[in-house]
């Protein structure tokens, strides 16, 4: 992942090339897109999700299945690329202004689906709508996705000013990839959107400046969506667009053998061979950013030994559960981020199973003997389950130490994981969860995690963690922040606040017919593909 300095030279080079004034964005980044009327070409795609939208509020969310979706309709200021950066999209140039403050300038031109023109004032709006805890809903996409960011105002009618704190370089890495812009009167107007969320059951309900618009709207199940006329853009490969989601991956499976469906998300592995033996339909797979893991809160006993926290690292073996459970499908880890990341340090190895030191360490710990449970969702990750069960008994195979797995929903996971570390906040202190460091830079994947001043949500406390992390967000060089975020992933290895996992692949079902090829980021842009 280049720095800030390089990606501007980037952006200039490819506006050099492509012309500032002529480019869509679309056409630039994503590819030529084919002309969907051609004959032999389909006019219409259908996408089974894992799991629907359970809001139509674009900020009240961090879920990539709903970012899938919103970012269709909600589209982002900018083009992200993983591993090169952020390109113009309706943001058309960007620069740091040496004061903790970046302008961003707008596009012209950009409307939203009711016909509103976009103004900066309606982007600036919606960033401190998403930072703002006392404005619309708590976001989650502000404590994790733009944690540095403090707001934004309206410089004119196409100059946005984005204020954070922390250096450019990082504050680029988080808007680069959060950004969106709501329509402020329209929003206040319908929704209250200045105290409340954005809700509704109707397709009026959605108004972005996305290249599709909603037309059909079935809560909990299917969402619609058509080529917005209006649009800035290139014209999108697709006139229609639908999304429904199947929390089972063989329902998946089935529909997209069934030709239901074209394209669909989260393939278990004991289902890619089905696929592969299916007419039509193809298996394909990336290794992703996300990395699969067990945060161990140590404001509680037994978690607040280091010791402790380290022989459950020892205990489990994350090699074996990656070439059994996972069939393959994923890369041993022993660091919050994945290959790819800015920071990610290639020097630290994954924990090696190693029972004798595990036991040793429980001893040293003074925990010899304690009862332990791992909470883990089913149908959210990789066999997630299976893996979780195979975790707790490998560690309830310690002569000192028993384990048993809970499996619940995953929204009880998730409250777990945003509960905080205050005791009387949280019932449950170990479990499992996934995280795709998706902007591309370790901070995303470290900060919502350890950083202790305002962060009411951080699952583990340790100052020396914390005070790291806080040096690298404001190191400006990009290759001193670098080496910095190599010592906060080598600090978070040895302090063991996870039980480290794998990195996991993504695997997707589509019909052999459409050019795609998935992201590590996971994001499944329409705009991307060609039939």
């Amino acid at each position: 992942m280049q720095g800030a300095d390089t990606t501007r030279l980037d952006r200039r080079t490819l506006l050099k090339m492509t012309g500032a004034a002529g480019t869509t964005g679309l056409a630039a980044i994503g590819g030529c897109l084919s002309d969907p009327s051609s004959d032999g070409e389909t006019d219409e795609i259908t996408i089974t999700l894992s799991q629907f939208p359970d809001t139509i509020d674009p900020l009240d969310h961090i879920t990539g299945d709903y970012f899938d979706v919103y970012d269709h309709i909600y589209e982002p200021l900018f083009d992200f690329e993983p591993g090169e950066g952020i390109f113009p999209r309706v943001v058309e140039d960007w620069e740091a202004q040496g004061d903790g403050t970046t302008e961003l300038s707008l596009r012209d031109g950009v409307v939203f689906h009711n016909g509103d023109d976009l103004t900066a004032e309606d982007v600036a709006w919606t960033i401190n709508r998403t930072v703002d805890p006392d404005m619309g809903v708590p976001s989650p996409i502000g404590t994790y996705g733009l944690g540095s960011i403090e707001g934004a105002s309206a410089v004119d009618e196409t100059t946005v000013s984005v204020e954070y704190a922390a250096a450019p370089g990082l504050a680029e890495f988080e808007f680069g990839n959060y950004a969106r812009a709501i329509d402020k009167e329209w929003a206040i107007e319908n929704h209250d959107a200045d105290t409340d969320a954005i809700s509704g059951s109707d397709p009026e309900n959605f108004n972005g400046t996305g290249p599709y618009e909603v037309v059909e709207f079935t809560s909990g199940e299917e969402i619609v969506l058509e080529r917005f006329d209006d649009y800035w853009g290139d014209e999108p490969p697709f006139e229609r667009v639908t999304f429904n989601a199947d929390g089972e991956s063989s329902g998946r499976v089935n529909a997209l053998k069934a030709r239901e469906t074209d394209l669909t998300i989260n393939i278990l592995p004991e289902d890619v061979e089905t696929i592969q033996n299916a007419d039509d339909v193809e298996i394909r797979q990336v290794t992703s950013f996300r990395n699969i893991f067990c945060p161990m809160k140590n404001t509680v006993e037994p978690f607040d030994s280091q010791a402790f926290r380290q022989a459950m690292n020892y205990a489990v073996d994350n090699a074996g559960i990656v070439d059994t459970t996972l069939n393959g499908f994923g890369e041993p880890r022993g660091q919050p981020v994945a290959p790819g990341i800015n920071g990610f340090n290639d020097d630290v190895e994954p924990y090696e199973q190693d029972v004798g030191m595990a036991e040793g360490l429980v001893e040293e710990s003074g925990y010899g003997g304690v009862e332990i449970e791992l909470t883990a969702p089913q149908g959210r990750y990789l066999n997630d389950a299976d893996v979780a069960e195979t975790v707790a008994d490998q560690i309830d195979q310690l002569e000192n130490v028993s384990c048993e797995a809970n499996i619940v929903d995953f929204g009880i996971v998730s409250d777990a994981n945003q509960a905080g570390v205050d005791p009387d906040s949280f019932e449950i202190p170990f479990y499992m969860i996934g995280w795709g460091t998706i902007t591309g830079d370790t901070d995303y994947g470290v900060q919502g995690f350890f950083t202790i001043p305002d962060n009411p949500n951080r699952t583990f406390d340790d100052e020396e963690l914390s005070d790291a992390i806080l040096e690298s967000q404001q190191i400006e060089d990009p290759d001193e922040r670098r080496q910095q975020l190599e010592a906060v992933n080598r600090m978070a290895h040895e302090k063991a606040p996870f039980v480290y996992l794998h990195t996991q692949q993504s695997i997707y079902g589509v019909k052999e017919d459409i050019k795609w090829e998935p992201r590590p980021d996971e994001t499944v842009y329409i705009w991307g593909m060609e039939t």
